[in-house]
C-alpha cells in the first residue's frame, strides 16, 4: 500500500467505478454533459447521487429543490453570473431534501459548517490529490 496521500491503485479504480456506476444510473444523465471544474464538485454531486440511491428520496424533490435553489439565487442577483456556482445550488438542495426527511438539523449544518471553513483553504495544497474531476465515458467502458 502507498503511503498517504496516495492510494492502492486498486481502491482508486474501484472509487472511481463507483463514482461511474452513481453517473451513468442517475436519472436523466448523460455522462458526456457532465463537467467539473474543482474537485469538490464531482464530491458534491456524488454525495447527492449516493443519498439518493441510499435513502431512496424521490429524484423529482431534489430536482424541484435545486430548481427552487437556483430561483432564489437569480431573483436576488438577477441573471448575472456574479456569484455562481451550479454544485454551491447542487449542495443547496441536498441540504433541504435532507432537512425535509428530518435527517440533517440547521444546528449540525452550522456546525459541520464551521468546523469545515476553519480549516485553511491552502491546508493540503503540498499533497496529490488523485481523485478525478470529470467523467470520460471512453475510459469508463475501458478502466
Amino acid at each position: 500500500m502507498l503511503p498517504a496521500p496516495y492510494a492502492d491503485p486498486a481502491e482508486l479504480v474501484a472509487a472511481r467505478s463507483s463514482v461511474a456506476e452513481l453517473v451513468c444510473d442517475l436519472p436523466e444523465a448523460d455522462p458526456e454533459q457532465l463537467s467539473f471544474e474543482h474537485p469538490w464538485e464531482i464530491r458534491a454531486f456524488a454525495m447527492a447521487v449516493s443519498a439518493h440511491r441510499a435513502l431512496g428520496f424521490d429524484w423529482t424533490d431534489f430536482q424541484q429543490a435545486l430548481i427552487t435553489s437556483i430561483s432564489g439565487w437569480e431573483e436576488s442577483t438577477g441573471t448575472s453570473d456574479r456569484g455562481w456556482s451550479y454544485y454551491e445550488h447542487w449542495l443547496a438542495a441536498l441540504e433541504s431534501v435532507l432537512a425535509g426527511l428530518g435527517l440533517l438539523s440547521t444546528d449540525d449544518l452550522a456546525r459541520a459548517t464551521g468546523e469545515v471553513l476553519a480549516v485553511p483553504a491552502n491546508r493540503n495544497h503540498h499533497e496529490a490529490h488523485t481523485e478525478p474531476i470529470a467523467i470520460d465515458p471512453a475510459r469508463l467502458a475501458h478502466p
